[in-house]
């Protein structure tokens, strides 16, 4: 099962979904290959501080974050990758590192990179390390309210 928070969401708002378990797996390559989704097709969560503000970032599992991208989308003067001392406590429902993009749960802004936003389907981590849930994309942005953006760049700094 999903995590807990995110099933009762999903439920509540009377969205199809798939739990998909897997062997644990901790980097967003791994955990689509595990999976046997492509990379492309698994959304991975990247925290970030937006003029100090904790904020999702969400791209393709082999896309790389362009902070510079980032920051003009925020309409921001700052945008930095955040440290995982500094959100762990902000998931607790989930394994370290395992967070749906599922911000609006946790107070947080969502941006997510257009690539992703162009698929039907997408599938990100359920709060653990072995289990992803799969749904429709239209039901993520309308439960999520992404600011949609290109936000992944061949080069750059990594995330």
């Amino acid at each position: 099962m999903p995590g807990t928070k995110l099933k009762q969401f999903l439920d509540e708002n009377q969205v199809r979904y798939v739990s998909v378990r897997h062997s644990p797996a901790y980097t967003a390559q791994e955990i689509a290959a595990s999976a046997h989704i492509p990379g492309r097709e698994l959304a991975k969560t990247v925290m970030v501080k937006i003029d100090g503000a904790m904020a999702m970032a969400v791209l393709a599992a082999p896309a790389r974050l362009d902070l510079g991208s980032l920051r003009r989308a925020a309409g921001a003067r700052s945008v930095t990758l955040a440290d995982e001392k500094e959100f762990s406590g902000a998931f607790p429902d989930c394994e370290p590192g395992a967070m749906p993009p599922f911000g609006n749960l946790y107070g947080l802004k969502v941006y997510i990179d257009r690539a992703l936003a162009e698929d039907r389907q997408i599938a990100f981590n359920a709060g653990s390390h072995a289990e992803l849930v799969q749904m429709d994309y239209r039901q993520f942005e309308r439960l999520v309210q992404p600011v949609v953006a290109s936000l992944s760049a061949e080069r750059g700094p990594r995330a």
